[in-house]
Order: structure tokens, then sequence, then C-alpha cells
């Protein structure tokens, strides 16, 4: 029996009466638990593991990180869209989440920067949304019982058949076990070279690079490619199934293990032995996000899903050498296990949240990685010396 939530006729707020409108969308999730509101963007309906994210800014970029594969992104701040979307500001050409909700209704943007309003870019990147919903109390169901399965639903016309939806997000697999990857990797290999963004003159481009880094391509967000070229280095992105041996044709300084989607565990499969000889070789090596998962596994750890997750601009990290804090952006729902590291491995950060994994450096090797992503885009810049801390390592500074 499909049980409707709380949320089933929405409290006035905004500028509208909301219960005044037809509902033309709904979230369905596994247990049968119907949340209802009114659709934005995309038409249709799409099935995902239904998470939250807590940051205040940056939602463009959120919804382009590949990262958010398979995911259906709950905004935990209200007023999702009031700066609108430009070109500028997408980590991919195109969006990778399956599903977003929000609390109010986009309203039209109040930004200089701003060249469409969010639902209508929504609907040309082919996202489902929905407005409307009671977003704490969906929040609070995730954080008390974890991430569950569901499906987002936008329908003009009305909504109907709602058991066949919770079917649907009863009998999705979840993404535990699932190799996402795939689906977001680049195709070919390709040469980055555009720089960080400045509010005179945008994006630039890097001239006369100094050093060659190889990233391996899971998910990149282009704000990662971007801080490696900032730094005066040639980018050469490869495909997530690149051997190793292709990797060393390219002659790399550096290389770079990007963040991507999707369980960990799924993606080692085929990316452990590529990595294993990566580290043999002696080439410095940073990893981030499921980078860092993938180096852990390769070098004898273990990962598991979280119950929730790590996801916003708001996340306590702390470094265990100097013990200072940093505010970090997060995006991960699975986490190496500390108590799988092997001898000579250190975990090197951990979250102030929860005390899981955040770091961790090879001993007497040029090797280390982070969860968390020290580009901020969106968050903090906390962190963005991790980048420069790579550099000094490919150049022997360090």
């Amino acid at each position: 029996m499909v049980a409707p939530s709380e949320n089933v006729a929405p409290s006035k707020t905004g500028a509208h009466a909301v219960s005044a409108r037809a509902m033309t969308g709904a979230l369905v999730l596994n247990d049968g638990t119907i949340f209802l509101g009114y659709g934005v963007g995309a038409t249709g309906k799409n099935v995902g593991e239904v998470c939250f994210v807590t940051g205040m800014t940056g939602y463009q970029e959120t919804l382009t990180d590949p990262s958010f594969a398979g995911q259906i992104i709950t905004f935990t701040f209200p007023h999702i869209g009031i700066v609108g979307v430009n070109p500028e500001d997408m980590e991919r050409s195109t969006a990778a989440a399956r599903g977003v909700i929000i609390r109010m209704d986009p309203s039209d943007p109040s930004n200089f920067r701003a060249l469409m309003r969010l639902d209508k870019w929504l609907k040309e990147m082919n996202v489902v949304g929905l407005a409307g919903l009671d977003t704490r109390r969906l929040t609070r169901r995730i954080r008390e019982t974890g991430a569950p399965s569901g499906v987002i639903i936008h329908s003009p016309e009305g909504i109907s058949d709602l058991q066949s939806a919770a079917s649907e997000a009863a009998t999705w697999p979840g993404l535990e076990g699932m190799d996402l990857t795939r689906e977001v990797t680049c195709q070919e290999p390709y040469l980055w070279d555009e720089t960080l963004w400045k509010l005179e003159g945008g994006y630039g481009h890097a001239s006369s690079p100094k050093r060659k880094i190889v990233a391996i391509d899971f998910g990149a967000k282009n704000n990662i490619l971007r801080n490696l070229a900032e730094r005066q280095s040639a980018v050469h992105v490869v495909p997530a199934t690149t051997s190793a041996n292709e990797i060393f044709a390219l002659k790399p300084d550096g290389i770079f293990l990007s963040n991507g989607p999707g369980d960990p565990a799924a993606t080692a499969s085929y990316t452990t032995p590529v990595i294993q000889d990566l580290i043999r070789s002696g080439v410095p090596i940073f990893g981030i996000c499921l980078g860092h998962q993938l180096l852990a596994t390769a070098l004898g750890a273990q990962t598991a899903k979280m119950a929730t997750g790590h996801r916003g601009a708001n996340q306590p990290v702390k470094d265990l050498v100097t013990e200072k804090v940093e505010i970090t952006s997060q995006n991960h729902g699975f986490a190496v296990q500390a108590g799988s590291l092997s001898d000579g491995v250190v975990e090197s950060h951990i979250s102030l949240f929860d005390g899981s994994n955040e770091g961790i450096r090879v001993e007497d090797k040029k090797i280390f990685s982070v969860q968390y992503h020290p580009e901020a885009s969106p968050g903090p810049h906390d962190s963005s010396y991790l980048f420069d801390r790579f550099i000094r390592m490919i150049d022997g500074d360090a």
C-alpha cells in the first residue's frame, strides 16, 4: 500500500499559495512514502538514490558534478535558483544528477552573471525537478534512516500510478556494487589548458607549461583540471580504462586520480592493477574523492557504503599532522575504512563530523590523496594548498 507523506498539502510560502495549484510532481521512496510537489525543469521520471546537499551556494556546480551520477539531489537551502545559471559555472557540459528537489519555486535570478533561470536550464539539461516539498522533513528522514532509492516524477497532466513508481523504487538495485565511472569518463584522451576564472577576464589559458600531468578521468570536475593548469602544468586527460603502459607512454611528471561516482569497489575491479603499476613507477600521485578511494583500494584498503554520506561545502576536516581544521567541500557516499590501511599507508585527515577517513599518504613515497574537494567548486578555498603540495612533489621540492 502506498502511504502518502504529510507533505500532501504544503504550506503557503513565497509568492504563490501552493495549495491552490495542481500538484504536478512527486517523489516516491522505496518504502512507498510519497512526497507531493510541483514539477520544474524537464518532464518525465527518473530513479536514483535520494541524497541531500547542505551547501548554500554553488547549485549549478553541484548539479553538473559527475560524482552525482545516479543520485537525486535534495538541497537543504530553500532558495535555490536565486543567482540563476550561466555557462561559465558548469563542471561538465551536461548535468549529472538524475533529479533535483528544492523547497521554493525557482525565482527570477538576481545576479549580474545570470543568463538563464534555473528551471529553464533544468529543462535544457533534461533534469527532472520537484519544488514545494518539505525538504526539512525529507532531510531528517535521510539522516535518520539512510539514503533511500526513489523515483522523481514531473507530469504536467497530473500524477498517477504511484504504486508502479513505488515498485520501481523498491526494485532499483542502489549504488552499492554499481560502476558509474564508465558513464561519465571521457571517451578519448584530450589536452586541457584552461586556467582559473577571474572577475575581469573569465577563464585564461596556460602558456609555457613547466611539467606534464596525466589526469585519469573517473568523472573529473573542470575546476580540478583548471587548478592543475593554473600551476603551469600541461594536463593530459585520459579515460578511466586507460592502461598503465598508455599512461607511461605520455611520460608524465605527475599522475592525478580524479573524482567520480558510484561504488569504488566496483570501479576498482579494473583500476587496481593500473594504479598499482603507477605506484611502483615512482611518479608522484595525487587523488581526490573517488580517486582517493581507488588509490586506497590499490594499496590494500577496503571501502564501505555510508548511511548518508558527506555532501556540502561546510564539512570540517582535521589534518592529523598539523592539527589544523579545514572547512571543505565534499560529495561522497562511500568511505575508506581506516582500520584496513596496510603498513606504510598513513591516515592523514579525518572528518570532524563522524571520524571517517578523509585522507591518506604513503610513507617514503610521493603519493597522497584526500576524500574532499580542494578545487572549491563549490565551496571554501581552505584546501587549495593541496594542489601546490602536489606540484612541489613533482618538482622535487617536497
